[in-house]
């Protein structure tokens, strides 16, 4: 590194939004992969078209409200909103292409060949199409409206990501020559036939069927034409907790206009007439670069039930069944097991079952007095809740600390913190300012030989149904020094109080950017004394400038520098006297890699930390984030073998270029992939332990 070497400069910096879409086409990648069960790829091919809403719900839309401030930069690459929006047009259209070509030319055809067939209302057999004239005028036309637009009728306020028909109308004495009909979201989008043919499985979908009757609602009055559209809006919150006397009311307020926000994307059919679609970008105050036109059907993640729900084993990856690590033999108690010695669990290869009975057992436990749990995310059914308000029922002192900002679970919170309390529990909303993003469960029981605390602490949230889909670690532990940490950590946010220094811990806001700072120096002077050095980080999201500026420096000063990185990487490797010491590959695979693990060399003797932040500039500073260490011989070793199967990955693992694109790695003659391998290996100890309790 010269003296005068700006680390800084901007070209050292992808931007993010571009590098989040490169994360995009990564999981679009799985949906071509002919290698991935073709129901598993329709399952991509739909949640490509998820995170394309969610990414122009938040990010698309608060660059349009930088664009109209003065605000000329939003990144450390200096880029301006302007040009982000227009190089994000291009990338997207690029992207969505490429996702139609795939439904269109692979993945629909060869589900055809399977006995899984999607058609038209028009193209089915008439017997067929009686049967759906008939469900219309059941189930769909009477929940229709038709909404004329006039200057007595003024354009309605349409729902978020709402489908909807533009109808073109001609006829004598109109005031108008066109109407909007919604689509109400109660409706299946996708309708099977009324009767399983003998080889297979046949549907139509939903917006056809009503674009074909659509003329029944407009009495007198021809249809001219009638087109499908969909309007994505802002939906970013707006709440000012200071102003706010009631948190939880502020939110559910600015969560009902959500659904009004101004519109950001308009996605149409192919066919559209382009004077209808000009007159649709008027109404909703779009320019024409906000116009997606897209193939049949708008919008692909309708079909993520059949991708979903269809029972067809054949077609999707082999079912597995999660290791029981506790639990078995003769001792069922949880706090046992804990007391012997620290226990770390690798979802969803070992049970998520482990992490909700450590709250059932505590919730039925007479030796329990207290529960303490952070909430960030948790399923519509959770089984957590009634767990707690059992606890709370049973005369234990039971608290949680909700998020009720999580975004697009909201209203779920919401929903979740009015059955807590009326439950007796005390339901904290974290701290002002910041969010709950820390993932720790915290038991207090009266044992023997006095009070003990047991601590569960995690890298992914309480939510049963993702710890199927997400990779994720859990720690569980009854030591003194982090147990403290833990009590200390939940008394400053339901206290208010001041955080007192951690023994073991690393919390932000408070300390965890300056520590990660001074981990990452020690390796540079490491690697400066000839000592061993080394990096490795593995998150969803790295960003934080200062902290790519200190992984530059360490690979100047010689220290090795590995990122496994899922999703959005500010940083550029490669580049010679910057970064030619690091290497990022990111794994996109069956399960969403979504664990935490950070290892430092610290000179031959390895630290190794968990936890629930990514390197980014909101967990440094704007949640409250939970690090922690691992030190037990044994699970530093069980860690080292996870980064080795991680970092052989040449079959799922991708390789990020200085310019910002990823390769895919070379398998050779021994592929791995490093997801199969970890249920391949779950499912080992499963076969020994069951031979051991056999014999």
């Amino acid at each position: 590194m010269g003296p005068f070497m700006n680390l800084t400069d901007p070209k050292y910096f992808i931007n993010r939004e571009l590098s989040w879409l490169e994360f995009n086409q990564r999981v679009l990648d799985q949906a071509t992969d002919a290698a991935v069960p073709l129901l598993e790829r329709l399952k991509f091919l739909c949640i490509v078209s998820s995170n394309l809403d969610e990414f122009f719900e938040v990010r698309v839309a608060g660059l349009k409200q930088v664009q109209q401030s003065d605000v000329l930069a939003t990144g450390p690459d200096d880029m301006p909103a302007a040009e982000q929006l227009a190089a994000i047009s291009k990338r997207v259209r690029r992207m969505v292409a490429d996702q139609y070509a795939c439904w269109r030319d692979d993945i629909r055809p060869q589900l055809a060949e399977k006995g899984v067939r999607f058609h038209r209302y028009p193209d089915v057999d008439p017997v067929v199409r009686k049967h759906f004239e008939q469900h219309f005028e059941r189930e769909i036309y009477p929940v229709l409206t038709p909404l004329a637009i006039d200057p007595a009728h003024p354009f309605p306020q349409l729902l978020n990501k709402s489908l909807n028909l533009i109808v073109e109308l001609e006829g004598e004495n109109l005031t108008t020559d066109l109407a909007v009909v919604q689509i109400p979201r109660i409706l299946p989008r996708v309708l099977p036939f009324p009767e399983k043919s003998g080889d297979g499985d046949d549907f139509i979908f939903l917006g056809s069927l009503i674009q074909e009757h659509v003329g029944r609602l407009f009495h007198g009055v021809k249809v001219r034409g009638a087109h499908v559209f969909r309007v994505t809006r802002n939906s970013n919150l707006y709440v000012e907790e200071e102003e706010s006397r009631n948190l939880l009311h502020a939110i559910e307020d600015e969560l009902r206009k959500l659904n009004r926000g101004n519109a950001v994307r308009l996605e149409v059919p192919s066919g559209c007439p382009p004077e209808l679609t000009t007159r649709l970008c008027e109404i909703f105050n779009l320019q024409k670069e906000d116009v997606y036109r897209v193939e049949f059907p708008v919008n692909l993640l309708r079909l993520m039930p059949i991708a979903t729900e269809l029972e067809r084993p054949d077609l999707k990856y082999k079912r597995f069944t999660p290791t029981t690590v506790v639990g078995l033999g003769t001792e069922q108690d949880i706090f046992f097991h804990i007391r012997k010695g620290d226990i770390l669990l690798h979802h969803p290869y070992d049970s998520f079952q482990t992490v909700l009975d450590f709250i059932g057992q505590a919730a039925e436990d007479p030796q329990t007095l207290a529960i303490k749990q952070t909430l960030y995310r948790t399923s519509s059914d959770s089984p957590l809740i009634p767990l707690l308000i059992q606890a709370s029922r049973a005369g234990k002192q039971v608290v949680v600390v909700i998020e009720l900002k999580a975004r697009f679970d909201e209203a779920a919170n919401i929903k979740w913190a009015r059955q807590l309390r009326e439950a007796g529990v005390d339901v904290v909303y974290g701290v002002s300012g910041l969010k709950m993003h820390a993932k720790m469960a915290m038991v207090v029981r009266r044992e023997y030989d006095g009070i003990r605390r047991y601590v569960h602490l995690g890298t992914g949230n309480y939510h049963p149904s993702t710890a199927r889909l997400y990779t994720d670690l859990s720690y569980f532990t009854a030591l003194p020094d982090i147990t403290e940490d833990v009590a200390n950590l939940f008394n400053t946010v339901t206290g208010g109080a001041q955080l007192p220094v951690p023994s073991k811990l690393l919390a932000a806001p408070w300390h965890l950017h300056r520590q990660i700072l001074e981990l990452i120096d020690a390796e540079i002077s490491n690697a400066a004394a000839g000592r061993p050095c080394g990096i490795f980080a593995k998150l969803n999201s790295l960003v934080q400038e200062e902290i790519i500026e200190a992984l530059y420096r360490a690979s100047c000063a010689g220290v090795p520098v590995r990122l496994l990185v899922r999703g959005i990487c500010a940083l550029r490797p490669g580049i010679a006297g910057v970064s030619e010491n690091i290497e990022v590959r990111s794994i996109v695979g069956r399960f969403l890699e979504h664990s935490r693990i950070y290892r430092f060399e610290n000179a031959g003797d390895p630290r190794y930390l968990l936890g629930s932040a990514d390197w980014m500039e909101r967990n440094f500073f704007h949640r409250v984030e939970t690090i922690f260490p691992i030190e037990s011989p044994g699970m530093k070793q069980h860690l080292e073998e996870i980064i080795d199967y991680f970092w052989r990955d040449n079959l799922r693992a991708q390789i990020l270029q200085p310019d910002g694109i990823y390769r895919r790695t070379a398998a050779g003659a021994d592929p791995w992939d490093a997801q199969e391998e970890f249920l391949a290996e779950a499912t080992r100890r499963r076969k020994r332990r069951a031979a051991a309790e056999a014999s």
